[in-house]
């Protein structure tokens, strides 16, 4: 027996002994024999490394994943439910159930066949996708990997990895569960990662592994490790791990410096071996795939209540056949048989029971009001517009990046036509986040005489003319522009600061996180960083003569020039004692290290209000004067930093560290710990200067917000940078201008600032809250003056987060609401994620605006998923933006091309969709409706059973498709020139009640004329034979009337009208005819009826007449409604009849329309397959290839399946 096996056997003979964690001990877990095991305590788990024996008890989960949605038991059953819970397939599932019992005047097979073929396609759909991901499972599931069994590495699959197993990942290689980092090829037992699969950076991290663990990379060793680790229980916190190392009798604190996360990648390193801790879907990033919740347009939830109000029209309609069942059914009518002992539905003694079973029949007769295919025909529709066009837009392709737009959902397409509030982030959303230094403040000295666009828009405002000058020795890199000779080239020792500027250099070179890559040489390395600020305060310290060019997890090398004296270049390596991490609560980051002279500092940059609150007593006039800089550097939209620093004595440094330790050992609250242990030493601290970095706005940001709020679009921006900073960048992309009267709610007050001073936080509370109020209510009241003045200015309103975090309160929402919504944009600056968030849904809950946020970042995710669209920027700050988002875009000066392009176009098509299905369907059934009239409401049918079946699913159902696809009121450049158009949207002008009233008035007209046409003709109607028309060929002729006249109806209501339409409703006409053809040769009920009618002159006459009165009110009305009270789009069309005919140009596969052959080539292969969103919207693109036709255009690009349909509106030359 093994030592490790009889520490094992030992401990099982302690079965009432409990672990100081309150465990049981492992007796308990190991005692098999008993058939009872005990569980672990919910709080955390232990694992025993390299011991599968130990960890089979426990019962963890394998590491094989699964993705699909079903499996072979469950498909049918659930993918049924999921079909059925959409209202009309259920209703049409009740109609089947219906028309299989004895009240059903039609053929249950007629109903069953059009709802199995939706159910079909839809179902085989889902199959598709949920196989895909089979697929994907399995090929992840199966990928190799070397396990430590038997002494040796064995290659085994993913999928037979266990909680505790020994593993080794190669260089590229991917780890394939939540591993405990060990040890490693690097020195000092480091390795690389790369983690853009969690969150979309590819810049490297770095991850340490124990000391006590360094030398167990090889086979010989790891198979001699057998610690034990107890651990947090699986969670999705990616950037958290708390756990201890039970090994050689001491107990060691992870970390999750010490977690290899699976789904990241190793770079820069040959080999690591780890330990696995959590498994399969146990893992984070398993525990962060769970589905967002999907999104439902606005107009879909309208669409349920034209569906309800169609449904109670089919239920008055059925009651008024069943009343007047119940009156006429009498047995005077000797020739209907209603004798004694007939069935009990039509015994004249029993009218209630004839009325009832009459609502039954009726119910199954006018089924077909309710369109079976209207939510394919949209789903089509709708899936096509995101795949085909908004990801195809080469107007939204960003070349730089090679980043295309993406529609990650396509349920929301028509939701971007009727946008009224937008709400966007700044920082890489608004500006580049391409961060550069470009300012500071050294001992209340400003250095840096550049002048940023912010300031320059400025000066222009007031008319002056700007004037740049640069000096000679300049210097601009990535993450540097910075102008001042005082600083550069060892300069800085002539300043009346030199020491100033030295502890300056010296903690932007070693307070940070970065990664140096590449070769030593300030010319060739790169930095890894979190984020752009720290490479470019990095990079700011190389060009200062501070290089930090080599760092370990313990020591950081820097290149120090000119500091002993001028023209001496030397080494100097700081010990990295501890790193006290920034985040959002923090906003800061101190270091602690030590000199190579011994020397004991504290290093601290962050955020002024979090610096300032830490400073010691004394140095009053560099406080001052910095806030100053950092208030001038704030108004010209800069982004700044304080540094500070703090000598320590070894006393004080070992006495904090001791806590600290114990801290970082805590199982439980660690990071509230640490955060409390780090107070302890981050005060008293001397301040050094301020940085300032400036990041650009991106191009084309003031002509898009421009234009974006002349479509009536309201632009609110939100962002945690100061209020100055914010104001001014709202002024330079033309958010605020000097017209509008501005509204600011500050904390920055007298008043408030006294009660900070004295320290009392419920009076700060109370009295912040009283401000807020009293503020708002002000506000509220000019705004309201302002408004009963004859000029109407528009308005603006700032605030900041302390403010706002009151005003968001429940007393006081109601008047933030009401004043935001008067004013033309809004600023909210110093704002949390959660604010963001908070604001968002104000809006969208309480004005039952419809919203959309933008951002680029982790901390939009909340604002992006509160809104009713959300999209995502494919910026610097990773994917997590665009991976909760519903749209994405790589600039947001696509986001015009996104709304009052494909948004408008998306919403126009799906209103006249909706509207045209309502009105044919309507058309149909009251024709129907007014033959019981005639048939004494007995129920029976007008039209043959399949006639009524076949209608929506194949005699008017390509038409609308294509209409829906290819419909363009104005082209995309006109709907740029003039924004104004979208305010249909907004205003819902193609989807209200009244639009709805006058389709419906129209079927009622249409549906008169084709049955009293078709009737009242009958009476001298005669076939070649002499006998007059029976049932079945008045019902012919008059379903013929029917389609082509509703088909028709389709081409009077399009804009633009290409081939595909005449071929749709061309091939409809003829579809119904060869359909008529066949099926009268083998119905006995319309045995050659087509043929006979065919025959005569009437059939030709109502063909011709009964679709042109039937046209006639929609003609007349339609030139009334042009001429008198025309839509904005029309005066647009207009204006512009006579201008050559671009917009009947698809808006997809011009790509080499604006693009060089290179861009183009990258277009092309950003347009490979992608997985799209599997939470909402379709799952999958389908393999794409460019069409041949775009050669014919001149453009030389791979074929592309579904592109036919793109050359319909493509003119010929």
């Amino acid at each position: 027996m093994s030592g490790w096996e009889k520490v094992k056997s030992s401990k099982v003979r302690f079965s009432g002994s409990k672990s100081p964690f309150g465990r049981d001990d492992r007796s308990s877990s190991r005692t098999v024999r008993l058939g009872r095991i005990q569980p672990q305590a919910p709080t955390h788990r232990t694992i025993y490394c390299n011991d599968r024996e130990g960890n089979r008890p426990v019962c963890f989960r394998g590491n094989s994943i699964s993705t699909t949605k079903y499996n072979v038991l469950s498909f049918l059953p659930k993918g049924l439910f999921e079909q059925f819970r959409r209202v009309a397939n259920l209703y049409f599932l009740m109609i089947s159930i219906l028309s299989a019992t004895p009240f059903s005047p039609v053929s249950p097979i007629t109903n069953m066949v059009p709802l199995s073929l939706v159910l079909l396609v839809s179902l085989c759909k889902e199959a598709y996708e949920d196989w895909k991901r089979l697929q994907n499972d399995m090929s992840i599931n199966n990928t190799l990997m070397e396990v430590l069994q038997d002494n040796q590495w064995v290659k085994l699959p993913w999928k037979q990895l266990q909680v505790g197993d020994i593993v080794k990942v190669k260089q590229d290689e991917f780890f394939p569960a939540d591993l405990l980092f060990l040890a490693s090829t690097n020195p000092d037992g480091v390795c690389y990662v790369e983690t853009s699969n969690l969150d979309g950076e590819t810049n490297l991290k770095i991850r340490k592994a124990l000391e006590r663990t360094w030398d167990y990379s090889t086979a010989e060793k790891a198979v001699e490790f057998k610690g034990e680790v107890q651990c947090e229980q699986p969670n999705n916190s990616l950037y958290t791990f708390t756990g201890n190392l039970n090994f050689l009798n001491q107990t060691l604190p992870l970390s999750p410096n010490q977690l290899l996360l699976r789904g990241c990648s190793l770079r820069n390193t040959d080999f690591i071996v780890g330990s696995v801790i959590f498994t399969g879907h146990e893992t984070k990033v398993m525990m962060n795939a769970m589905n967002v919740p999907s999104k439902r347009s606005t107009l879909e939830r309208k669409l349920d209540k034209l569906i309800l109000a169609l449904l109670a029209t089919l239920f008055g309609m059925c009651i008024i056949g069943s009343i007047g069942s119940g009156i006429f059914i009498d047995r005077k009518y000797w020739y209907l048989g209603l004798s004694e002992g007939v069935e009990a539905q039509f015994d004249p003694s029993r009218r209630i029971v004839v009325a009832a079973a009459t609502i039954l029949t009726l119910i199954t007769l006018f089924s077909t009001i309710i369109p079976i295919s209207l939510y394919v025909s949209i789903e089509m529709i709708k899936v096509f517009q995101s795949t085909q066009f908004i990801n195809n837009d080469s107007h939204m392709y960003h070349a730089e990046t090679n980043t295309p737009a993406l529609a990650r959902t396509s349920n929301l397409n028509e939701e971007l036509g009727q946008i009224e509030y937008i709400f966007s982030d700044k920082t890489g959303t608004l500006t580049r986040n391409m961060m550069e230094f470009f300012k500071c403040s050294i001992g209340s000295e400003i250095y840096g005489t550049g002048m940023t666009e912010i300031e320059m828009g400025g000066v222009e405002r007031i008319g002056a003319k700007v004037e740049m000058s640069k000096s000679a020795n300049a210097m601009h890199e990535k993450g540097f522009n910075f102008d001042d000779d005082r600083l550069m080239r060892g300069s800085w020792r002539n300043e009346p600061n030199p020491d100033s500027c030295k502890e300056f250099f010296r903690c932007l070179a070693i307070c940070h996180t970065v990664l140096p890559e590449g070769d030593e040489s300030p010319e060739k390395i790169k930095y890894q960083a979190a984020s752009p600020d720290e490479a470019a305060l990095v990079t700011a310290a190389k060009n200062f003569g501070f290089f930090f060019y080599r760092r370990t997890p313990t020591v950081i090398y820097v290149r120090e020039s000119h500091v002993e004296k001028m023209g001496k270049i030397q080494d100097v390596t700081y010990e990295i004692l501890n790193v006290l991490e920034f985040n959002s609560t923090r906003k800061r980051q101190s270091v602690v290290c030590r000199y190579p002279g011994g020397r004991l500092v504290l290093y601290c940059k962050g955020a002024d209000s979090v610096i300032y609150e830490r400073l010691a007593d004394g140095n009053d006039d560099i406080k001052k004067i910095t806030r100053e800089h950092l208030e001038q550097f704030g108004s010209a939209g800069l982004r700044t930093l304080c540094l500070a620093y703090r000598d320590l004595s070894p006393e004080v440094y070992e006495s904090w560290n001791e806590k600290f330790i114990q801290a970082k050992s805590s199982l439980r609250d660690r990071e509230k710990k640490l955060d409390e242990v780090a107070e302890l030493i981050e005060k008293e601290l001397v301040l050094i200067g301020s940085t300032a970095i400036e990041d650009k706005l991106q191009e084309g940001v003031p002509s898009c917000i421009e234009t974006l709020s002349r479509a009536g679009i309201k632009i609110w921006v939100l962002t945690g940078d100061k209020m100055e900073t914010a104001i001014n960048i709202a002024y330079a992309c033309r958010l605020i201008s000097n017209e509008m009267k501005q509204f600011i709610i500050s904390s920055e007050t007298d008043v408030i600032r006294e009660v900070e001073e004295s320290g009392d936080q419920v009076q700060l509370a109370q009295v912040m809250k009283e401000e807020v109020k009293k503020e708002l209510k002000k506000c509220l009241e000019e705004a309201q003056e302002y408004f009963r003045t004859v000029s109407l200015p528009k308005l603006t309103l700032v605030i900041d987060g302390k403010c706002l975090m009151y005003a968001l309160s429940p007393s006081l929402r109601v008047m933030l609401l009401n004043l935001s919504l008067n004013c033309t944009s809004v600023v909210c600056c110093r704002v949390s994620p959660l604010q963001k968030a908070q604001v968002t849904s104000l809006v969208k809950k309480g004005a039952r605006k419809i919203t959309l946020s933008i951002g680029d970042g982790a901390n939009d995710v909340s604002m992006i998923q509160a809104a009713h669209v959300g999209v995502g920027i494919s910026g610097m700050e990773g994917m997590q933006a665009v991976m909760a988002s519903d749209f994405a875009i790589a600039q947001f000066r696509f986001l015009s091309d996104l709304l009052l392009v494909h948004g408008r176009w998306s919403y126009l098509r799906i209103c006249k969709v909706v509207t045209y299905f309502f009105y044919k369907n309507l058309t149909f059934t009251l024709t129907q409706f007014w033959f019981t009239f005639q048939t004494g409401f007995s129920g029976q049918r007008f039209y043959d059973d399949w006639f009524q079946s076949l209608y929506n699913v194949m005699f008017t159902s390509l038409p609308v498709i294509i209409y829906g696809l290819l419909e363009k009121d104005v082209s995309a450049s006109l709907s740029r020139k003039y924004p104004q158009l979208y305010m249909e949207g907004i205003r819902n002008s193609f989807f209200k009640w009244r639009v709805v009233a006058v389709w419906a008035f129209s079927a009622v007209y249409q549906s008169l004329i084709f049955y009293h046409f078709a009737t009242s003709s009958t009476f001298t109607g005669h076939n070649s034979s002499g006998k007059i028309f029976g049932l079945w060929e008045v019902s012919t002729v008059a379903f013929t009337c029917a389609v082509v006249t509703v088909n028709l109806r389709l081409l009077m209501m399009c804009n633009s009208i290409t081939s595909w339409h005449y071929m749709g409703v061309g091939g409809s006409v003829l579809a119904w005819f060869m359909f008529v053809f066949v099926y009268s040769l083998l119905r006995e009920n319309v045995l050659f009826v087509i043929y006979i009618v065919m025959s005569t002159l009437y059939f030709y006459l109502s063909f011709f007449l009964v679709p042109t009165v039937a046209l006639a009110l929609d003609f007349i009305h339609m030139g009334i409604q042009r001429w008198f009270f025309p839509y904005d789009y029309q005066i647009i069309q207009e204006i512009h009849r006579n201008d050559p005919d671009d917009y009947t140009r698809i808006e997809t596969i011009e790509i080499n329309s604006h693009l060089t052959p290179e861009e183009a080539r990258s277009f092309a292969l950003s347009q490979l397959p992608r997985e799209n969103s599997k939470h909402t919207g379709f799952a999958f693109d389908s393999p794409g290839y460019e069409s041949f036709f775009a050669s014919q255009q001149g453009v030389h690009a791979p074929q592309k399946a579904w592109d036919v349909a793109k050359r319909a509106s493509v003119r010929s030359k």
